[in-house]
């Protein structure tokens, strides 16, 4: 057996068949039923010619489906490639063609969006369509139906033995610029975000038999897990891949709605949530009281991704007193690199987080060198032992990102930190994303986190324009709370309190909603051009 998604899960799949794997939109599956559904595609898709190495799009909602089709892929050797549902055409065409599809699943309801793109796409030789419900014509593009290529295929588990090298692929969107797709080897992304190394002590698993065995006999009742972001999203992909390597039950709910969360917590009593920062945490918080639902089963909750700011974490304390709340940061050409972990009532730095850092972890100045802890330099968070191979295509951003210092290879990632004198490390925010303004350099994210403290922000990205004498001045998009409202003046003078003044918002614009990603990341083009009154073309 190989360090591989495929083989590990399968090995479960042997271990406790009738086990439920996956819960989605209350319809139970156990893990034979996901196995053998996944052969049945596998085969299918093995008909169509898809072997090893070739790139299988999934391009839908949160659905069994989804799932299914990753393990598919897997059992084959093959990639699967998540697109985004939010893209219009222009940005599937990149996708697409970036990704060199082969194949896509599909809910049916992207037929139109793909009918306009496929043309230009001569690699894409096979779609198959999920029933989704929108009864969406998907004829017209030569789709096969999901449900009916799983019926006239093999549910028998008959393939070639698969690689430690296999390849998994992940795109990110980041906060500015076109997807990008970070190839990893599987046993490297298994060791970051699989728990085959210990995030605090750096030890790792070393024999994949004793791991398959633990995770196959943990007990049925250990326990349920939930995914609340789009399966297109690392986050969400790797809580799923978690909890079928480790035999666990995972609930995911096909799109976030934090009423469905909640609902999802008092049914299946669940004990901890993942999050991505205030863009979840904010309307979690706030649907709870709203439906009296009964969340005494949660003992903790997970934010990654995006900032949890400190206001927000206030209010989970408040309704649950001894919640454990941990705030990890990473990204997905790193992976896990730091956590910092905050209890009702715990001192905590006003701002971006300061965190543990991984034992993996360090942060490199301009010249590549590591930096000390406690000598003030701004640096970029990178991490060294498994890191990924490349970015799919992409040279010149490879050889930028995957650095090797002093004989070891090091991911680094856009994010700006500090290592303080007691060695931990303070984030300030996405490089690409920083402001100067006269020189000084400002962190959207550190303002943000400001911003959200005032009763009457309930969202808020904050962007630079131009500025005639100081280069760029800070501008704060805003989003409202209901029968609320605010000016420039009162962010300011709450502002001061927590920033230097050099750093408060010089505009305030308010719009009705916030754009971000699935993912919870801000849109920062969109803010930039709500904050300079340009259009997008």
């Amino acid at each position: 057996m190989a360090w591989n998604i495929a083989d590990l899960t399968e090995h479960v799949v042997d271990t406790v068949p009738d086990r439920v794997a996956l819960i989605i939109a209350d319809e139970p599956r156990t893990y034979a039923q996901l196995e053998a559904r996944a052969n049945r595609l596998a085969h299918h898709l093995a008909s169509q010619g898809i072997g090893p190495g070739d790139h299988v799009g999934v391009y839908g909602f949160n659905s069994h489906a989804f799932v299914e089709t990753i393990f598919a892929a897997y059992k084959l050797r093959a990639v699967p490639v998540n697109v985004n549902y939010r893209y219009v055409e222009a940005e599937l065409r990149y996708l697409f063609d970036n990704a060199d599809l082969v194949a896509l699943v599909h809910d049916a309801q992207f037929a139109p969006r793909i009918a306009a793109v496929r043309d230009a796409l001569p690699m894409l030789r096979h779609l198959i369509a999920i029933d989704d419900g929108s009864g969406e014509d998907v004829s017209a593009i030569g789709s096969v139906s999901y449900d009916e290529a799983l019926a006239a295929a093999s549910p028998e588990r008959d393939f070639g033995e698969r690689s430690d090298d296999d390849i998994y692929v992940l795109y990110t969107g980041g906060t500015t610029g076109m997807p990008k797709g970070v190839v990893w080897r599987q046993e490297d992304v298994l060791c970051v975000l699989g728990g085959l190394v210990n995030f605090e002590t750096g030890v790792r698993v070393l024999d994949e038999w004793e791991f398959a065995k633990a995770a196959a006999e943990a007990p049925d009742d250990a326990g349920f897990g939930v995914v609340i972001a789009p399966l297109m999203h690392g986050a969400a992909q790797w809580g799923t891949i978690n909890g079928l390597i480790n035999g666990r039950t995972t609930v995911l709910t096909p799109r976030f709605d934090p009423h469905d969360v909640w609902r999802a917590v008092e049914r299946y009593r669940i004990p901890t949530l993942s999050i991505t920062g205030d863009a979840m945490g904010r309307p979690l918080i706030e649907a709870l009281d709203e439906g009296g639902y009964d969340a005494s089963s949660l003992v903790a909750v997970a934010s990654t991704a995006a900032v949890f700011s400190a206001t927000v974490k206030a209010q989970f304390h408040e309704r649950f007193p001894n919640l454990v709340i941990a705030d990890a940061v990473g990204s997905t050409e790193t992976g896990y690199n730091g956590v910092r972990v905050i209890m009702k009532g715990g001192v905590e730095k006003p701002g971006l987080p300061t965190v543990r850092m991984g034992p993996d972890t360090v942060v490199l100045d301009d010249d590549m060198n590591i930096v000390e802890a406690g000598s003030g330099v701004v640096g970029r968070m990178a991490r060294g032992g498994n890191v990924p191979l490349r970015y799919h295509k992409d040279p010149e951003k490879s050889a930028a990102t995957f650095v090797t210092v002093h004989g070891r290879r090091y991911s680094v990632s856009g994010d700006s930190a500090v290592v303080e004198a007691d060695g931990t490390m303070t984030l300030l925010g996405r490089g690409s994303v920083c402001i100067n303004s006269g020189g000084e350099k400002i962190y959207p994210e550190e303002v943000e986190a400001a911003l959200k403290a005032h009763p009457a922000v309930f969202d808020v990205v904050v962007v630079g324009v131009p500025d005639e004498r100081w280069g760029e001045r800070v501008a704060a998009v805003v989003e409202v709370r209901p029968d609320h409202s605010v000016t420039l003046e009162e962010l300011d003078a709450h502002a001061r309190v927590h920033i230097a003044g050099y750093k408060v918002p010089r505009e305030l614009h308010v719009v009705e909603k916030i754009e971000r990603s699935p993912s919870g990341k801000p849109d920062y083009p969109w803010a930039k051009r709500i904050a300079t009154g340009v259009t997008k073309s």
